[in-house]
């Protein structure tokens, strides 16, 4: 833990000059940044894989960090003392709901922290659906000697079964965005940016991936 609190604390001095009380969150999210740049290549050869046990993968090796960041803003520590405006990074909802209400110094950061992930967690949920929507269906040829059907673009189609089971998580799947929210409501404000980054970090990059197979399948026609 303590390599993760040192590493903390030296990415908030180098942003201290430009950020000042706030640069130790902006290295919570630079440090996220950093985990998910890590996680590229697996988080691409899951969006390859186009199944829902590789796309969670991923997700579970954050589970370590995610820990540590819980950990080092619910104990006493150096990182307590840091704020992300009127709001310590370790505090959690409840305790700004007690400082001065919802639309107190304190809550106003965590509304704003909740409508951020609200938005993403909808952005997730639109795509989601769409993907599912949008799933090409293999179509059985009786001709000897075929291969599978092919979807757009020529690239090989899901089979029925296979689509059904999208659809089933794209509906499955806004009800876990949105659980991030609820998190976020009890765990540190440190963790609750930390979720915020990694879910807007995976949206994002479920859509530039997508963006870039299109691309592939409109030049090979």
């Amino acid at each position: 833990m303590s390599v993760f609190t040192d590493l903390v604390v030296e990415l908030g001095r180098l942003l201290e000059p430009v950020l000042a009380e706030s640069a130790t969150a902006a290295a919570i999210v630079l440090f996220t940044v950093l985990v998910r740049l890590a996680l590229y290549p697996l988080g691409r050869a899951a969006f390859r894989a186009a199944t829902p046990a590789a796309g969670c993968l991923p997700m579970l090796l954050q589970l370590p960090v995610f820990f540590l960041m819980y950990r080092s803003f619910s104990s006493d520590g150096e990182l307590l003392g840091h704020r992300l405006f009127a709001a310590p990074l370790g505090a959690r909802w409840t305790g700004a709901l007690e400082e001065g209400g919802p639309f107190g110094a304190q809550g106003l950061v965590f509304l704003g922290l909740f409508a951020a992930i609200a938005v993403v967690a909808a952005w997730s949920a639109v795509r989601g659906r769409r993907a599912a929507a949008a799933a090409p269906v293999a179509v059985p040829v009786p001709v000897a000697g075929k291969g599978k059907g092919k979807g757009k673009g020529g690239q090989p189609a899901l089979s029925a079964e296979q689509v059904e089971a999208m659809r089933k998580l794209g509906g499955v799947l806004p009800l876990l965005s949105f659980g991030t929210l609820v998190t976020a409501a009890v765990v540190p404000l440190a963790a609750g940016l930390y979720l915020l980054t990694t879910t807007a970090w995976s949206v994002g990059e479920r859509a530039w991936l997508q963006y870039r197979k299109d691309s592939a399948a409109r030049s090979s026609l």
